[in-house]
């Protein structure tokens, strides 16, 4: 079973947030989407996804982080919600 989280953050904290989601390790996927719902990126993690694999992803949102003022992370986890 899987449910979905929003966090609402700004563009200097995006980055920071993505790493605090990545190192839980419940997560699924991640949603980067601007204020206007358009979807900016999206990427699917794995059980084992870490370091060397992870880091493209992270220098993309770093690009990203720079460009969005507020944008919206979409998290899809595993397990029950609390």
């Amino acid at each position: 079973m899987s449910f979905q989280e929003s966090f609402k953050v700004h563009g200097e904290n995006l980055l920071k947030k993505v790493k605090e989601l990545i190192e839980e390790g419940n997560i699924r996927k991640i949603t980067i989407i601007d204020k206007d719902g358009k979807e900016l990126m999206s990427f699917p993690l794995t059980i084992g996804v870490v370091g060397a694999l992870v880091a493209p992803v992270l220098a993309a949102i770093g690009a990203v982080a720079a460009l969005v003022g507020e944008c919206t992370i979409r998290v899809e986890r595993d397990g029950e919600k609390e």
